[in-house]
């Protein structure tokens, strides 16, 4: 049997490179078309309140204001672009993932101007891991000494942050955000021209640009189109809310490599931690008749560390008890010529090492970079073709947080691997 320091110090490895990955990537018209002319129902504004902007006219239009359609929404609209995002629902979302920005991510984050995001929402900053197993552990901080203080990872409550970034987005007079759900691509002799959508009351719309990019998250149902929508869901994350939990290292995502899979902690505020705990398969207990209490209490609360016992079985009593498949899915595009994929409606990988929203991020740096210097988006073959540098320009982040995050995660089913 690997001896479990080992076995740590692999794993915070890993992490770590996974964490700062982002740092080796390289710094590098549908013309007036005219759209609905009816008043938008909702717009998220810079106080968080309902206004209205110019939809007339839009160069590109964002299918979901999650992470990635925020983010990206923001940049291309800092640009000078024309950007109509359509997101099927505006309220704060309430996810149990999407909690960790890697330093890597962060450093995008600031690249992107994006970075007060983090602000006024309690997020807590993250400096490494702890592992634990049978009864040992171990500690591996970021290597982080060359950056500035503020440089780390940064935990949150998943809404909190995307509403921050939908309001920033909102807040260019260029960016028009709007409740919708986008129900088909639109489709001209191979060619995609826009969307068609439902708003809550209203009847179906058309929207028209010169690139859509999809941005709907792991549910995508425009993906099927755009690329080999294979999914792969290895397991499920069971997520508890631990209040007023002191973990033994403060500031520090938890590792537990437990029987039969890995069991993780870290702060989302300064009186809250996640709890999720992995469970192998496509089945998992059921929570309504509670054989996934009795799970949590007697396979899962017994290899906790004990500082942290009482808070997690207090949790599993409380009852707010939730689920989330993990899903993978290889970045597999078919190139098409005026849309594309972005996020997780284009890329998935285990969520194990976190690096999801850190992928997305520099995803967008790269679509930055190669959009800038293009005032015309209107030859769409010829965009299309261009686009098509995006994939090999990705590679050298998003390749290698999917690769480590798969590998580690069936190396942990599978410890003797590591022998």
């Amino acid at each position: 049997m690997a001896d479990s320091y080992v076995l740590g110090w692999i794993l915070c490895s890993v992490m770590a490179l996974v964490a700062l990955c982002g740092v080796v990537l390289r710094r590098q018209k549908w013309k007036g078309i005219s759209m609905r002319t009816e008043p938008m129902k909702t717009v998220l504004t810079r106080n968080g309140e309902c206004g209205s902007a110019d939809a007339s006219h839009a160069d590109i239009i964002i299918v979901g204001a999650g992470v990635a359609g925020s983010a990206l929404a923001h940049t291309l609209g800092k640009d000078g672009r024309r950007v109509q995002v359509i997101e099927r629902d505006l309220s704060e979302p309430d996810r149990i993932v999407g909690e960790l920005l890697q330093p890597g991510g962060y450093l995008k984050l600031i690249e992107l101007g994006l970075e007060d995001c983090v602000e006024e929402i309690d997020a807590q900053q993250v400096f490494g891991y702890a592992l634990f197993k049978d009864g040992k552990h171990t500690q591996l901080s970021y290597p982080l000494e060359k950056f500035h203080s503020d440089v780390s990872g940064r935990s949150f409550h998943n809404g909190r942050f995307i509403q921050r970034m939908r309001e920033k987005s909102a807040s260019l007079p260029n960016v028009h955000l709007e409740q919708g759900t986008v129900t088909s691509l639109l489709e001209e002799k191979g060619i995609i021209r826009g969307v068609q959508y439902k708003t809550k009351d209203g009847p179906e719309l058309t929207a028209f640009a010169s690139l859509t990019i999809v941005c709907d998250g792991c549910f995508s149902n425009l993906r099927r189109s755009l690329c080999n929508p294979k999914v792969d869901i290895p397991s499920s994350f069971v997520g508890l809310v631990l209040e007023n939990c002191h973990l033994p290292y403060s500031n520090h995502g938890h590792v537990i490599l437990a029987d039969p899979s890995p069991i993780l902690f870290y702060p989302i505020s300064s009186t809250e931690t996640r709890c999720l705990v992995d469970v192998p398969g496509q089945k998992v207990p059921s929570i309504a008749n509670g054989e996934m209490a009795n799970y949590l209490k007697t396979i899962v609360a017994p290899q906790v560390p004990p500082e942290i016992y009482d808070s997690f079985v207090a949790a599993v009593d409380k009852g707010n008890i939730r689920t989330m498949p993990n899903r993978s899915m290889p970045a597999a595009p078919h190139p098409t010529p005026g849309a594309l994929l972005m996020g997780d409606a284009f890329n998935m990988r285990h969520p194990l090492t976190g690096g999801g929203m850190t992928v997305a991020l520099s995803d967008i740096v790269v679509l930055r970079d190669l959009l800038r210097p293009l005032q015309d988006l209107n030859d769409a073959p010829m965009l299309c073709k261009y686009l098509e540098s995006f994939y090999t320009l990705r590679k050298p982040v998003a390749s290698t947080i999917n690769t480590l995050a798969g590998a580690l995660y069936k190396q942990d089913l599978s410890p003797c691997c590591l022998v």
